[in-house]
């Protein structure tokens, strides 16, 4: 096989030569370019010394507002890992992820000519986002009234959340005042829906229509997909049909107002819930479980939440065991490092949900968390983390265990776990761990 794909790349290339030989021919009798774009040259290493340049007040103070985030971002994070110089870098990271959702929101965000941009995820690892869920977030103007169409897919949930205000602006909790569902719209022949959300029916109107709490000032999508590649997502746009739908230039004062507000609401984000793996451990939940109360944190309705921190030795595993609710829209389970960023669950096995679990015989899920794979099917990565959360969702489901955890050497792994416990091999997992990527990565993200 070797050979002939040797050979197949030497044929493409002697095929390629001629032409790029008559091209370079060609070349000296070619008019001089007139391209007004500078012509390459090499990669630069750093930026010459800045000209000279007017002040800029809101500028400057924006540049002083982020390089302040080091010290408040560090004050805030615990004490015990702080220092760490890995967990330094992490602490940056998640400021990074937390400006880019600010800024995104800046430039794009718009109660009177609103879209639905992403908001958490994998590269705005900040809230903890779950791993089966793409959050989009459109701000409103409260009192306004709203059309979304499009098509609802298929997954497993999707809804829209009515929040007030939310925690990059207070640097504290939020309640969802209300949720809508997707599912219970009437879809037309073509497969669309379409539907008004206002504080009242509009007069005269008999189409679909959800009523707006008045003081609702963004509203969260959730896209919940459990068959990655089997589901699909939906389509949906929103406008604000009570105002005119061209939108005018933005005024200097609107745009230096959405400048200034980026490091403010970028450090409330990014300290949200950057200790709260750390309360866990303080509170005894090292290696064991409890139920998560996240009534102040925008929680999905119906999802009951369960968590603990995980603490591993190299030679270690937890297993973590549950009885199956007999009946269960949606179920999972994600990792997340020391300072609540979600473990990255495209590119590792660090998540699991009803679609990709396999449950035992006896009705029993369990699932193993190393830093290695142990050849269990049931596997969560922790990906490099020695230590981190653990936690669980059970979505409209007849039960809502809380599970068990069992912390186990990795050497006694075969016979803490039933003998029909499915494995799979090396070769398997990367399969598996492939797919899985694919699958994700092909889910439309914006």
């Amino acid at each position: 096989m070797k050979p002939i794909v040797l050979s197949l790349i030497a044929t493409i290339a002697l095929a390629g030569a001629a032409p790029c030989a008559q091209a370079q021919g060609a070349s000296s009798t070619s008019p001089p370019s007139t391209s007004s774009i500078p012509p390459p040259r090499p990669v630069l290493q750093a930026l010459p010394p800045a000209p000279a340049a007017p002040e800029n007040p809101v500028w400057t103070q924006f540049a002083k507002d982020i390089e302040d985030l080091w010290p408040r971002i560090y004050q805030a994070a615990p004490k015990r890992i702080r220092d760490d110089p890995q967990t330094r870098a992490e602490l940056s990271r998640l400021l990074l992820e937390a400006m880019a959702q600010r800024i995104l929101d800046a430039l794009g965000q718009d109660g009177d000519h609103p879209v639905f941009l992403p908001h958490i995820g994998y590269q705005m690892n900040v809230g903890q986002p779950n791993a089966d869920t793409i959050y989009k977030r459109a701000v409103i103007t409260p009192g306004g009234t709203y059309r979304l169409r499009g098509k609802p897919g298929s997954l497993a949930i999707t809804k829209v959340g009515q929040l007030g205000a939310t925690p990059e602006l207070t640097g504290s909790g939020v309640r969802a005042l209300g949720y809508n569902d997707f599912s219970k719209l009437r879809v037309g022949p073509d497969g669309h829906f379409d539907v008004i959300l206002s504080p009242t029916r509009p007069a005269g109107y008999t189409g679909e229509w959800w009523q707006l709490d008045p003081a609702t000032s963004s509203l969260l999508l959730r896209q919940v997909g459990q068959d990655w590649a089997g589901e699909v997502d939906p389509k949906i746009s929103i406008e604000r049909v009570d105002v005119p739908v061209t939108k005018p230039r933005a005024t200097a004062s609107e745009l230096e107002q959405r400048l200034a507000g980026v490091p403010m609401q970028s450090y409330l984000i990014a300290s949200f819930l950057v200790g709260h793996a750390e309360q866990l451990r303080e509170q005894g939940y090292i290696n064991r479980l409890r139920v998560f109360d996240v009534s102040n944190g925008g929680a999905l309705e119906g999802q009951f939440y369960y968590e603990g921190a995980y603490d591993l030795k190299p030679d270690e595993a937890l297993i973590v065991e549950a009885k199956v609710p007999e009946r269960c829209r949606y179920s999972s389970m994600i990792l997340t490092n020391t300072i609540y960023e979600t473990t990255n669950w495209i590119d590792n096995q660090a998540s699991l949900n009803g679609a990709q679990y396999a449950v035992d015989k006896d009705g029993m899920l369990r699932v193993v968390i190393a830093n290695r794979d142990p050849g269990v099917f049931n596997w969560l990565d922790t990906s490099g983390n020695a230590a981190g959360v653990v936690q669980g969702r059970w979505t409209e489901c007849s039960s809502q265990p809380v599970p068990t955890a069992r912390l186990v050497k990795l050497a006694d792994l075969a016979r803490e776990l039933p003998a029909d416990t499915r494995r799979v091999t090396p070769e398997e997992r990367q399969r598996l761990v492939r797919d899985r990527r694919a699958a994700w990565l092909q889910r439309a993200q914006w």
